[in-house]
């Protein structure tokens, strides 16, 4: 049960909507208790039925518990119900939410028309009430919503007011005009936060908790199974692919988790269960839509819309519609609306204050209206705040789901009976985006949705703007609304996190994605804006990215290397390792730092294509104008020319010979060896005249 010292405060804070600001969990608020010598009584009311009399005689039951959650035994407890003796109808929608704020408000002219005595009780113990009454005793004559109060009185403190409920009984009778059946349509969101950084590791374990019996997500597929085929869901593939990666063993942190049969057997119930129903696939991982416009972004947004469509594809097994948009807090500006709207969104979701009337109204206003964007009309659609919070319950408040029911039938019976309708308007129904369900009342609200004769239950999609329409003043996007988008110290990382990834794309040969896309889009969710998850998120992904880059660098590349290059034109080689598993394509882009030592050829073939595990070599011709140490800068690129990893200087030492060198090397070369021959040639000649003169001295003898 809600602490019963502040529950009044909570109930009149959730039930002034739409006059008054209220929270979802504050307005579910049913069960009034107040707090005497720090004694509590708790009065709820479990059941009115039939929600919607039609006959004067209609009996009608109105039950509820009382519970003693004090410490000690109370006694002299009454049950009575109280109704306007004047038998006339709430007329307007402030009226409602002023009698259902007002806790401390008696109906005029009241009179009890029927009392319980409740027997003591100890502390802990609950009873029983009932009471059964018709439209005629209530004073209820015409069409319309009527107010009732169920109070719990002291009779031993003069009749002192321990608690009380006010509701709503609406009478319909058959005999009243016929009323206009304005169309209604419901969203329902399946968002929630990302979980995981990079793809194998999660931030949190917290969806194995939303899994189990009673929580968030085991209460969202239990709507889905119930829930009519008008209803449209909004779903983030985001969270799809989170428990996609659950349904195998995973890592949180650094732990490794087993297999969570549970997250596969979600995934199948809602397979099934949205099968044949209206889906809107929300860009992946709910992106700030308004922060990524306003910090340059751009991309970010046009590619969450592309892989949340896909993801969505992939996980329902049909083509998902990524054209509606519900941004967080249903807010957008004039830049975000552009930028959505070039991405083919053409409706959007959005908080009724976001787009303010000129003139404030007198009545219920259409939920369809045109806002003119860049690319065009776009249709905004308004939930109706009262009518969608009733759709959400704070699951500790027993019997909360009636009173919830009964306070839809009445603003959809007030708003169908206003007072110049001469046609069918357009009415919305959207909770919270991450709300937290009561399955129970959310069934409940759409059987009854279904039943109400002044209500057409519709998909979303079926909505249009109509022809005339209510002027307003645009997008009202207040300077707080933008300071709570995610800012631009934490974007600007995040911004050089996707150039990386990006390039790391570029690079493989075939050109597929290098499996960062959904890493860095869940670096751009809305959900950052609150928790500081992002930024550990954020250094995960890095880490992730830099160390793939690091897997395809220049062999042996440091800025101390040397190299040395014999002959006056030569080939200067550049290895590049690529230590991924698929093929990689890079252009090595070589400068001499110093054109009058060295020249780079300009014609070499710039292109390497290295397969996975393999090193490619690429031979860079090269002219020496002087010998000596000269250095040139290798950067690797990609095709499109974007820098990939950080440049290398290297060395060159040069051996060889200028042309005028060698000429006079090869010159002096050719004397020498003109010398040495004509040496052996002299030698020869001296020796051949002495073997002729002892011949001839042989002969005279």
């Amino acid at each position: 049960m809600i602490r019963k010292a502040t529950l009044l405060a909570v109930l009149s804070a959730a039930l002034l909507a739409p006059t008054a600001a209220a929270t979802p969990s504050e307005a579910a608020v049913s069960t009034a208790t107040v707090t005497a010598n720090r004694q509590t009584i708790d009065l709820s009311v479990q059941a009115i039925t039939p929600e919607l009399p039609r006959r004067p005689n209609d009996v009608i039951k109105v039950s509820g518990t009382i519970r003693n959650g004090s410490t000690t035994a109370q006694s002299g407890l009454q049950v009575r119900v109280r109704y306007s003796e004047a038998g006339r109808p709430l007329t307007d929608r402030a009226a409602l939410a002023t009698f259902a704020a007002d806790q401390d408000q008696q109906l005029p002219n009241a009179s009890p028309t029927s009392s319980m005595t409740i027997p003591a009780l100890e502390p802990g113990a609950t009873a029983q009430w009932q009471f059964t009454m018709t439209p005629a005793q209530l004073r209820m004559q015409t069409f319309g919503v009527y107010p009732i109060t169920v109070e719990l009185v002291s009779i031993n403190a003069t009749w002192q007011p321990l608690a009380k409920v006010h509701t709503f009984v609406t009478f319909a009778p058959l005999t009243a005009p016929k009323l206009p059946r304005n169309r209604l349509a419901v969203a329902l969101p399946l968002l929630d936060q990302p979980h995981r950084s990079s793809d194998g590791t999660f931030l949190d374990d917290r969806l194995s908790a939303e899994l189990k019996p009673g929580g968030r997500l085991a209460d969202l597929a239990q709507i889905a199974k119930t829930a009519p085929k008008n209803v449209t869901w909004f779903m983030e593939p985001g969270l799809f692919d989170d428990l996609q990666a659950m349904s195998s063993e995973y890592v949180v942190k650094e732990a490794k988790k087993p297999a969570n049969p549970a997250a596969a057997a979600w995934l199948g119930t809602i397979r099934e269960s949205l099968a044949d129903v209206p889906v809107v696939a929300v860009p992946y991982a709910d992106p700030d839509v308004t922060a990524l416009a306003h910090q340059g972004f751009d991309a970010g947004v046009d590619k969450a819309i592309t892989v949340g469509g896909s993801a969505a594809g992939r996980h329902l097994g049909r083509v998902i519609p990524t054209n509606v948009n519900w941004p967080v807090g249903g807010k957008l500006d004039d830049d975000a609306l552009d930028l959505l709207s070039v991405g083919k969104v053409g409706t959007v979701l959005l908080n009724p204050a976001n787009v303010p009337p000129a003139v404030p109204p007198t009545t219920t206003l259409d939920g369809a209206t045109t806002l003119d964007s860049v690319s065009g009309p776009v249709t905004a659609l308004l939930p109706d705040e009262a009518l969608s919070q009733t759709f959400e319950l704070d699951g500790s408040a027993g019997g909360g789901a009636v009173i919830n029911r009964q306070r839809f039938i009445a603003e959809t019976a007030v708003i169908a009976a206003e007072p110049g309708q001469v046609r069918a308007r357009n009415l919305v129904v959207a909770p919270s985006r991450r709300w937290n369900p009561d399955p129970a009342l959310v069934s409940s609200l759409l059987k009854t949705a279904a039943k109400l004769p002044w209500l057409t239950p519709v998909p979303l999609g079926s909505m249009k703007a109509p022809k005339v329409q209510t002027p307003r003043g645009g997008l009202y996007y207040t300077e707080q609304d933008q300071r709570e988008e995610l800012s631009k110290k934490y974007l600007d990382p995040v911004k050089e996190i996707a150039a990386k990834a990006d390039l790391a794309t570029q690079i493989t040969t075939d050109r597929k994605p290098a499996g960062f896309d959904a890493a860095v889009l869940r670096l751009t969710s809305a959900a950052w804006r609150t928790s500081k998850s992002g930024r550990t998120a954020s250094k995960q992904v890095k880490e992730k990215i830099d160390e793939r880059l690091a897997r395809v660098t220049m062999s042996a590349a440091s800025r101390d290397q040397s190299r040395t290059l014999a002959g006056v034109d030569g080939q200067f080689p550049i290895s590049v390792r690529n230590q991924l598993s698929h093929s990689v394509t890079l252009l090595v882009d070589v400068t001499a730092n110093n054109h009058e030592f060295l020249e780079v050829a300009p014609d070499y073939p710039k292109r390497l294509v290295i397969n996975p595990g393999q090193s490619g070599v690429l031979q860079v011709p090269m002219n020496v104008k002087t010998s000596g140490d000269s250095t040139v800068t290798v950067r690797l690129k990609t095709e499109s020319g974007l820098p990939y990893g950080e440049p290398v200087e290297l060395t060159i030492r040069t051996t060889g010979y200028t042309g005028i060198a060698l000429v006079i090397v090869g010159g002096a070369l050719t004397v020498m060896l003109a010398a040495v021959v004509t040496r052996i040639l002299r030698v020869r000649s001296k020796r051949r005249p002495a073997r002729g003169a002892q011949t001839r001295e042989g002969e005279k003898v």
